[in-house]
This record gives structure tokens, sequence and C-alpha cells, in this order.
């Protein structure tokens, strides 16, 4: 046997951490980043993820709170320094305040002008887009991102009180 008729072995799949969320995720070449904050592989996953929800979101209010939901969460894991912090806000508009995402997606101005722009992001996520994304066989996309989005909001415990206290100035301003 010559080394032309052994077999190489495989090669592993080369791979990036997304600066946002920390998932580690293969890279797809010539995939283009096309959320700041975020890998290209960690934004395509994301897009691919929801691409059903955003298909549907014209036509069915469910849907597009749930495409809402999920870009909230996603944004919030992927926020840029020193911007506002309106995706968080967003969050506990829907989750703790029962915000429609209408009314959210409404309130657009008022919730970047409230948000703080000063917080810090925390270091690990419970539950990422990868993990939403490996799911999906055994759990339907609803309630995964419910999940999702209560998770990024929980990690965000100890910015609370002044994400609330921007989400209240954005519905009262």
């Amino acid at each position: 046997m010559t080394g032309a008729d052994t077999p190489s072995p495989p090669q592993a799949p080369e791979t990036s951490v997304c600066p946002g969320c920390g998932a580690v995720l293969a890279v797809v070449p010539g995939l283009v980043g096309t959320h700041v904050g975020a890998s290209a592989s960690c934004a395509g996953l994301f897009a691919v993820t929801v691409r059903g929800l955003r298909e549907e979101a014209g036509q069915d209010v469910r849907a597009a709170s749930l495409l809402r939901v999920s870009t909230d969460a996603y944004d919030a894991q992927h926020l840029v320094p020193g911007a506002p912090a309106a995706a968080p806000v967003r969050l506990c508009l829907e989750l703790e305040r029962s915000v429609d995402h209408a009314r959210s997606a409404a309130l657009g101005s008022r919730v970047d002008d409230a948000a703080p722009r000063d917080l810090t992001a925390p270091e690990r996520w419970t539950t990422t887009v990868a993990d939403l994304a490996a799911d999906l066989d055994v759990v339907d996309l609803p309630a995964l991102v419910r999940a999702w989005a209560d998770a990024v909001w929980t990690d965000w415990t100890p910015a609370h009180d002044r994400l609330r206290a921007a989400a209240d100035a954005a519905l009262t301003g």
C-alpha cells in the first residue's frame, strides 16, 4: 500500500466564533456578513432559521410577532458597543410589558432615544441561534423562539432596571 492508496483523514470544517453571541459555527466560503456585531455564518444561520417566519409575516400576525421577537433576541445578542440597546428594550416591552410587535415597531425612535448606550452585553449567553437551529427538528419554532427570547432577556438581568426604565420612557414619552 502506498501513500496514494491511503485515504486522507477528513478535514474538520473551518470554524469561527461569533463576536456577538459566541456561537462556534462553520465558516461558509463566500458568505458575506449582513449584521454588524455578528459573524457572517451567524447572520446567515439566523436568516435561514427565520426564513419561514419572514415569508409568512405579511399574512400571519402570529408569524410577524414571532419574527419580531426572534429579531429582537438576535439583535440583543449582537449589540454593537456604543449603540442604543434598543433590542433588549424591545424584549422588555414584548415580554414584560405585553406590547405587541406592531406597537413595539411603531415605538421605534422613542425606543432608540430611551435605550441606554453604555451597557455591556453579557459575557455568555444561555441560548443562541445555533441552539435554536439545532433543535428545530424536535421542537417547533414558536416554542423555540419564545424560550430563546426569555433566555436572552434573563441573560440581561444585571441591566434589567435600566432597560425597564427605558421601556417605560418609550411607552410614556
